[in-house]
């Protein structure tokens, strides 16, 4: 019995080291037949939209969708922005669309002349979506700031990335569903 808890404890510890080993989250499960990825949720609560009259995913279908949660005082934010504008950039013309939802960490971060200062100050040239009421956030079951969610033509969520870094991946992705019709 005395080796019993150890054993346990280890097992239990390598189980948690694969679980959070970089990659372990990179793409949700596939779709199949049976079971397709999850449809994207709509924009919901948006407070304010800016460089874009409102949008929704009905109206967007048909086209390669980068939804980017962040805000504009997050420095992993700011770290991941130059990467989200050039794939707006390179590929806007092929038929990607990136919406940024910016979801505010802080009270400031939610008064509209901040935020529009801020997409002024990046030369976010791309819909950002003001999201102070989280219902966007809530309805994509998000809890990072940034992340970044990949939708097919189709409307479903294909991809999504958590945090800095995997920018050759997610433009891999983004490149490979610009090319399927």
């Amino acid at each position: 019995m005395k080796l019993l808890k150890p054993i346990l404890t280890a097992l239990c510890m390598s189980v948690l080291a694969v679980a959070c080993a970089p990659g372990a989250s990179a793409d949700p499960v596939p779709g199949t037949s049976i079971s397709p990825a999850p449809k994207a949720p709509e924009f919901q609560g948006i407070d304010h939209w800016i460089n874009s009259a409102p949008l929704t995913m009905a109206q967007l279908r048909g086209k390669v969708v980068l939804v980017d949660f962040w805000t504009y005082s997050c420095i992993n934010c700011v770290h991941v922005l130059p990467h989200v504008k050039e794939l707006h950039q390179r590929y806007k013309d092929q038929g990607l669309v990136v919406v940024g939802v910016h979801t505010p960490e802080y009270g400031f971060e939610k008064i509209r002349g901040n935020v529009e200062d801020a997409v002024k100050r990046f030369g976010i040239e791309y819909p950002v979506a003001q999201d102070n009421g989280y219902e966007t956030w809530e309805a994509y079951n998000n809890r990072y700031w940034p992340a970044l969610y990949l939708i097919d033509r189709e409307g479903h969520v294909v991809y999504h990335h958590f945090g800095e870094g995997n920018y050759a991946e997610t433009e891999d992705k983004v490149k490979r569903l610009l090319q399927s019709k």
